[in-house]
């Protein structure tokens, strides 16, 4: 099968069960509810070091907000539920109420699907985030009720953070990918920016890595004992030689995308549009990163995205 001149390869992308939150930062202005964003998703592009995946979904306008200000949601992704309240504590702690003028909210759970409203029981699980933090209030902090849920406000030294008393988390779906394969660097390059740039437009999605592409793609195990993982030397192009290559004689470049999301149906959607999108002169293949099936949960089929209207 063929998107214009590029080959899909007849292949899956080996997805897993995770768990994930989205947070609604906003702030005076688009500016600081995007810093305090990027410092809330930084140094999360992969479970193997960062012990979580997070990213920008989508900057918000005023009216999509709980607050009616400039805001920003984010999506962070863990293996576990208890994973992800520490870091959700962690993040929202160090990184949102240290950014001036920010407020932090929930953006999972519809507005009355509070613990003490009749939907609690069919609201998505929560952990606890706000009602930790307001300890650093030292006593002056101090809570209200919007719509059947709890906000605190923390003083601090521009006024007063509001944060959720509690954040839901929901079962979700990390490690979606394609792997671009191109002739050299600056097509393949161009290859993936259009690639993350159509994923952007897709919801309920992140792409955790810089700009949304690593090329430090990585296999299960090491020749080091104490190594989890370590470099996919299959598409390493220095490695033709020296390894049993996936790389056609051509390529001499190979970048990955990968994409987290809330749903199966989201991860489907943003590597359908990426394929498409990263079809251009220049680009062999496009394939995808797996286990054989014997890890993830999920298994996405190239070639059956394309077939999906």
């Amino acid at each position: 099968m063929k998107i214009k001149s590029t080959e899909v390869v007849d292949t899956f992308a080996e997805a897993f069960k995770m768990w994930g939150a989205r947070v609604i930062i906003t702030a005076a202005n688009k500016q600081w509810a995007m810093a305090a964003a990027q410092s809330m998703t930084g140094f999360a592009t992969s479970i193997i070091g960062c012990k979580c995946e997070a990213g920008i979904e989508k900057l918000l306008p005023p009216e999509q907000t709980p607050d009616g200000r400039p805001g920003v949601s984010a999506l962070l992704f863990t293996m576990d539920r208890e994973s992800a309240g520490k870091r959700l504590l962690e993040r929202v702690g160090q990184c949102v109420m240290t950014c001036p003028t920010t407020s932090c909210f929930d953006g999972l759970a519809e507005p009355g699907e509070g613990q003490d409203s009749p939907a609690a029981e069919e609201a998505p699980p929560a952990v606890p985030v706000g009602s930790q933090l307001r300890y650093f209030g030292d006593g002056f902090q101090s809570s209200k009720k919007l719509a059947g849920r709890r906000y605190w406000r923390i003083p601090v030294m521009d006024g007063e953070f509001t944060v959720a008393e509690r954040f839901a988390v929901q079962k979700a779906v990390g490690g979606g990918n394609i792997i671009i394969l191109g002739v050299d660097e600056r097509k393949t390059l161009a290859a993936a920016g259009a690639a993350t740039r159509a994923m952007a437009a897709v919801d309920d999605v992140i792409l955790p890595f810089p700009n949304g592409v690593v090329r430090s793609g990585s296999k299960v195990g090491s020749r080091y004992k104490t190594l989890p993982a370590s470099t996919n030397d299959a598409y390493c192009p220095t490695l033709k030689a020296a390894t049993d290559s996936l790389l056609p004689p051509e390529v001499n470049c190979a970048l990955e995308i990968v994409i987290d999301g809330l749903t199966e149906d989201a991860v489907r959607a943003a590597m359908a549009v990426g394929m498409k999108a990263a079809a251009r002169p220049g680009i062999r293949q496009i394939t995808a990163g797996n286990y054989g099936g014997n890890l993830g949960q999920y298994n996405i089929n190239l070639r059956e995205l394309l077939a999906q209207p």
